[in-house]
């Protein structure tokens, strides 16, 4: 590919992405469209080249996976992951498959088209969720772990396909396929724990630019290999260089430093995928890429609810769980284009699924932005999803609370301030992360696990009666709530309430707040008093020494 060929992706790439940051939407769904429109123009003169580079960034993409990869984090969150995340892709790839059949594809092609509407985007998810803040709450917790599952069996699934031949398949075939992949896994565990680790130690890690060099050089050649002679493919490679290299110390470095590169090539492999939605008549396949995207937009995450609430929770988290998850994934942009190369689905099938992914990538955004407001119109209609005895019920405070103090959020900044509270008035807290709950429960600590969102929880916390509301926690939405619950009380209450932004504290001071703690404004200002007081001398290394000392809680 020309130099003024690349350089002109990358503008157009550039341009798109800005556009899709404006619009609050995924880069990858900005990346698509740049294909297109560069296809639509014929500003693409060499596809298959283009689509050469992007298979370095999907291998890069599974390297990254592999290395970060954290089997461990299953036990964050347990029995729902595993249960919701293996019983969605088997409800939803049934139900699929069933769709696609009724919308007239064969076999292999619905399987192909069943199989990438059940995977989730782990990145969008992550991103949304960290947008909001919900990363350490209960469904945010859930979802992590539910993606893992999935991002798990996409790549079982991924290897099992990159062992077949575009030719016909028996029984022995199969067992063969299974028989190299353990050879190989068991072949990379060997590497990862004895050889490995030491040739790093002792030769790689002391220099950046050759840790860097050396891991870029190991997932691409082990790639190859395993897709060269051990007839897999590229992206099963990359995710085993990744998954060999997960124990190194220095695993979170290279994965810092591969990430750039990684989204260099990805963009153009997207871009790559965008070109293919320009294929015969569009409208053979806008209509049924609309069904597929409405099942995957409302049906997925009615799954999702259904399942959560068969496990005991209620009926909110399962319906922002479900709808965190409500998109088609960037492994099933991958599943079909290793499908079209294995011959199993032609072109049009590649174009219908990339469409989804655009359609319920672009509308899933917009929809986990405004939970909230959905949840609102239409939580009367999911009681049928949640039982008359939930495991998210609040304890019930023991004792009568009356001019106590209410803390919201007890991770950091208030796990600092309760023990100061808690020796002048009583204090209930109320927080949504199981970890802290577990945590205050041991410690005989007054706490209310649930949502400052949920008025009920607020009844049972004794909301009218408490002296002061302390918000620790920085969603600017669910600070706005409270606010507005508080109000609604009619109570003289103090309030005081963290922000993470000059703009946000200003309005939460129009609604009513007391007091809003900018943590970025409050450590100026607390430097700039250490300064005015003690000077630049040696009285700040004795204060350091002390805040050291209560970093490390001694």
């Amino acid at each position: 590919m020309e130099f003024s060929q690349i350089a002109l992706l990358l503008v157009v790439a550039a341009g798109f992405g800005i556009v899709a940051r404006a619009l609050k939407q995924p880069l990858l769904v900005g990346y698509l469209f740049a294909g297109l429109i560069l296809s639509v123009f014929g500003m693409v003169r060499n596809v298959e080249v283009a689509s050469g580079l992007g298979q370095i960034g999907v291998t890069l993409l599974l390297f990254l996976v592999g290395l970060e990869m954290k089997l461990t984090d299953l036990k964050s969150i347990g029995k729902v992951a595993l249960l919701t995340g293996v019983g969605q892709i088997i409800f939803t790839s049934a139900m699929g498959l069933f769709l696609a059949r009724i919308l007239g594809f064969g076999i292999l092609p619905s399987v192909y088209i069943a199989l990438a509407l059940t995977f989730s985007s782990t990145i969008i998810g992550v991103k949304l969720l960290g947008a909001k803040n919900a990363l350490d709450g209960l469904y945010g917790k859930i979802v992590i772990g539910f993606l893992l599952v999935q991002d798990l069996v996409a790549i079982l699934i991924l290897m099992f396909l990159s062992g077949m031949s575009r030719g016909d398949f028996g029984v022995v075939d199969y067992f063969a396929i299974v028989f190299k992949g353990g050879a190989l896994l068991l072949s990379v565990w060997f590497l990862s724990k004895k050889i490995l680790p030491m040739i790093f130690e002792k030769f790689i890690a002391l220099s950046d630019e050759l840790l860097f060099i050396a891991s870029i050089a190991w997932a691409l050649g082990l790639a190859s290999l395993v897709a060269g002679p051990l007839g897999f493919t590229l992206e099963v490679g990359g995710f085993l260089a990744g998954l060999a290299l997960s124990n190194l110390p220095e695993h979170l470095t290279i994965a810092a430093k591969t990430r750039g590169l990684r989204d260099f090539f990805l963009t153009i492999f997207f871009m790559a995928l965008g070109t293919k939605l320009v294929v015969g008549p569009v409208g053979s396949i806008f209509l049924p890429a609309l069904g597929l995207s409405l099942f995957v937009l409302v049906a997925k995450p009615l799954i999702v609810l259904a399942m959560m609430g068969g496990l005991g929770y209620k009926k909110r988290t399962g319906f922002l769980t479900g709808l965190t998850v409500a998109q088609i994934s960037e492994f099933s942009l991958i599943l079909v284009a290793m499908g079209a190369t294995l011959e199993h689905v032609d072109e049009s099938v590649v174009a219908l699924v990339i469409l989804v992914g655009v359609i319920t990538m672009t509308l899933s955004t917009y929809m986990v932005g405004g939970a909230e407001k959905i949840y609102k119109l239409v939580s009367h209609l999911l009681s049928i999803f949640e039982r008359s005895n939930t495991r998210e019920a609040a304890l019930t405070v023991e004792r009568e609370m009356r001019d106590h103090i209410i803390m919201v959020g007890c991770d950091r900044t208030g796990r600092a301030l309760l023990p100061f509270l808690m020796r002048r008035a009583p204090v209930l807290v109320i927080d949504f992360n199981p970890k802290v709950f577990e945590t205050l429960t041991a410690n005989k600590t007054p706490v209310l696990f649930g949502d400052v969102n949920e008025p009920e929880i607020m009844d049972i916390a004794k909301l009218r009666w408490a002296r002061l509301v302390i918000s620790t926690i920085s969603n600017g939405q669910d600070n706005l709530k409270l606010l507005e619950l508080i109000k609604s009380k009619k109570a003289s209450i103090k309030v005081i309430m963290a922000a993470a932004t000059r703009k946000e504290a200003i309005r939460l001071y129009e609604k009513g707040a007391d007091l809003v703690v900018v943590p970025e404004m409050i450590a100026g200002e607390y430097m700039r008093h250490i300064l005015k007081t003690y000077g630049m001398g040696d009285k700040i290394d004795k204060i350091g020494k002390s805040h050291f000392m209560r970093l490390i809680g001694k």
